[in-house]
């Protein structure tokens, strides 16, 4: 699932390479076959937006959305577990399956961070990538929501991926 990746750049910190690869982004989005026409207009109008910007704009947005406080976090667990022990042993076991699965973690994020979540899935079978989606689809909807009601353009990213995860059983993320 190429738009997992997408998705995976598009929510990471706006860097220079992302602004670059805007027209392959674009591209990927394009020829997407899990979302509709719909979003995928909504998606390229996001990323030519995004891009446009001047980055370090972008980059005090991104800060001023996602790195203050936890009712937007990128972190999946901080969500399900917050500041308990239980969150600690679900990074463990993810990491595990992360692991098991030949993904080799290269980044300072950690484990449950949206981005890399995705970017493991977008290199795993589709039903496999599906169903663990499908795991955390109500945490992207409850992000988008959020999202939504700030009026910012983010949303759409959640909103692709409620829309790529809709009607899988919850099976993997514990």
């Amino acid at each position: 699932m190429r738009i997992l990746k997408v998705i995976a750049r598009l929510l990471d910190y706006p860097s220079p390479e992302l602004f670059n690869a805007a027209p392959d982004l674009i591209q990927v989005v394009n020829e997407d076959s899990y979302i509709t026409i719909d979003t995928k207009n909504r998606l390229v109008n996001f990323i030519n937006q995004l891009t446009s910007r001047d980055i370090f704009d972008a980059q005090e947005t991104y800060d001023l959305l996602f790195d203050r406080g936890r009712s937007l976090s990128l972190l999946l667990f901080e969500h399900v577990h917050g500041e308990s022990r239980d969150r600690g042993q679900a990074m463990v076991n993810l990491l595990d399956v992360y692991r098991g699965k030949g993904f080799e973690v290269e980044s300072s994020q950690l484990p449950d961070y949206i981005p890399l979540y995705l970017e493991f899935l977008s290199e795993q079978k589709n039903d496999f990538a599906q169903q663990w989606l499908g795991d955390i689809c109500h945490l992207l909807a409850m992000l988008s929501e959020r999202l939504i009601k700030r009026k910012n353009g983010y949303a759409i990213l959640f909103n692709s991926l409620v829309q790529s995860c809709q009607d899988y059983p919850l099976t993997g993320l514990k």
